[in-house]
This record gives C-alpha cells, structure tokens and sequence, in this order.
C-alpha cells in the first residue's frame, strides 16, 4: 500500500511513501487489541481508594448493652458496620491493578490498531515539520489544508515536537505523541492518523516483523 506524502502547507510533495505490509496491512487481531487496552486503562488506575474497616475505627470494643431482654436485636460495638460512624464491611483496600503483556502481544495489538487505519483510509503521511512560534491557527489551518474533517485527530511527531505539542494543548480532541511512545488506544480513539514522515520509519522500525537482510 502506497500513500502520498504532503508538504506541511497541505500540496502533495509528489513524493509517495510504501507501507510496511508487516505493520499496516496484517489482519487485525481483536483479542489482542482487547488485552492491550485493558493493559494500558488498567495502568492508569491509581489504586489508591481506601475506607476504614472495623479492626480500623477508633472507639471502644465494649459491647453497647446486654445479649438479651432489652426487646432489640442483639449488638456488637460501637464501630459495627452497620451502625453510623462505623467501619466499612468489606471496604476499598489499597491495590495494584498494573497488569503485564509480553512484548510481541503489545507490537501486535498496535499493529493491528495501524492495520485497521490503514484499510479504512484513516492515515495520513505528511514531511517532518515544527510550528515555531507555536500557533493553534496554524495547526488547525494545516489540518484544513489537508481536508481532515474528523473530530479526532492523532499527530504522531519524529521526536520531542514542542511547538505542535503546545499548539494542540487548547483542542482538546487533538493528540500528539512521539513515535517511541505510541500506544494502541491512542490509534483506535484516533479517528485521523496524521504521521510525519520520520515518525513513520520510526513506527515502522520498531513495529517491523521483516527479517533484516543478510550480506
């Protein structure tokens, strides 16, 4: 699959680019894509929730009055779960919801995510370019130019972009990330890919199956 590279004034560079079949063109594996993304919102849970159980709540353990003969339902102590002021049954203890994939599972749920871009006309190829001064016109003039017309837009950089970064910090549905650190939610929330052109070999240096040549 061949895509046109465009310059960042939006004009076709004349210049095309052919995707790796090995990262763009797989079939997508929907399990895989399943376990990375519970991976990556499991990870970004704090676990830090936390409520005092019984054995947790100041307050005497003395029993509040007798077993038998008052007329009411028998009682514990002050700091019974089901009284007010006392600790909570089976409360939110402190916990780690970190969960772990090996590393090729990970490459494979990202590529399929790009795979599925790819099919469905959602990726755009554009040359490595910076905003200086940074300028959210200037971003969302350049997403004009090159007719993207969705809400959601991916912007995958070559490297620390801190012009493009700023200018997107006040559109909220714009993402930018570096090539080293793309993930898969952030390609299926996505729904434009937009790569530069170095982020592009990058991507597909890491995400690449194909077998180094050999003198």
């Amino acid at each position: 699959m061949d895509l046109e590279i465009y310059q960042d004034d939006g004009v076709g560079s004349g210049r095309s680019v052919a995707l790796d079949p090995t990262v763009f063109d797989i079939e997508p594996n929907d399990h895989v894509i399943w376990l990375d993304v519970k991976r990556i919102q499991a990870h970004q849970r704090q676990g830090t929730a936390k409520t005092k159980e019984r054995a947790e709540v100041r307050g005497s353990t003395r029993k509040l009055y007798r077993q038998k003969g008052t007329g009411n339902a028998r009682v514990g102590d002050a700091k019974s779960p089901i009284r007010r002021g006392g600790g909570r049954a089976h409360g939110a203890r402190l916990r780690n919801y970190t969960q772990n994939l090996n590393k090729k599972t990970k490459r494979l749920a990202r590529r399929s995510a790009l795979s599925y871009k790819a099919q469905n006309d959602r990726l755009r190829v554009i040359e490595d370019f910076e905003i200086e001064p940074p300028s959210t016109k200037a971003l969302t003039g350049l997403f004009d130019l090159l007719e993207i017309d969705v809400a959601k837009i991916l912007v995958v950089t070559d490297g620390v972009r801190n012009g493009i970064l700023r200018s997107a910090r006040n559109l909220p549905k714009v993402n930018v990330r570096e090539a080293g650190s793309l993930n898969t939610v952030d390609i299926l929330d996505a729904e434009m890919v937009l790569l530069q052109e170095g982020a592009l070999d990058h991507v597909t240096e890491i995400l690449s199956t194909a077998e180094p040549e050999t003198a």
